[in-house]
């Protein structure tokens, strides 16, 4: 499956050819801090059949922080592109607005509702956890 996509202002573009790992909305109060309140779309691909084709993502990652993840974007326009997870070795995170087409993402699994907002939407066909499954 080739699933392409990128920035706003389109200095970022990548692909991935393989099929998606996994599709989550993740309520933690970190993703709440990246969305802006929202809970965070996003879906896991093999690292290995990733890459940037345009352009190279700004990355960020807490020094205060034992694990912490490695957040990827453009330092041009701001657009969160994804993220490196010591929880998940070998993937890529993308967030589900940079695809071209964001209308692939199908939410199988909500995380860490433990941290879940009155106003955020869980579907009734999805698992819902706690914390990570």
């Amino acid at each position: 499956m080739l699933i392409t996509g990128g920035c706003y202002c389109g200095k970022i573009r990548y692909k991935s050819t393989d099929k998606i790992q996994s599709s989550i909305q993740c309520h933690c109060r970190e993703c709440q801090y990246i969305t802006g309140g929202a809970p965070n779309t996003i879906i896991v691909v093999p690292d290995s059949d990733f890459s940037f084709t345009q352009g190279t993502p700004t990355k960020f990652k807490r020094d205060d922080l034992e694990n912490p993840v490695t957040r990827f974007f453009c330092n041009n326009c701001g657009t969160g592109i994804g993220t490196k997870t010591p929880s998940r070795p070998g993937s890529m995170v993308l967030k589900v607005g940079t695809l071209d087409r964001p209308d692939i993402y199908e939410p199988t699994v909500a995380i860490f509702t433990i941290d879940k907002q009155a106003f955020h939407h869980i579907p009734d066909n999805i698992k819902a956890f706690k914390r990570r499954p």
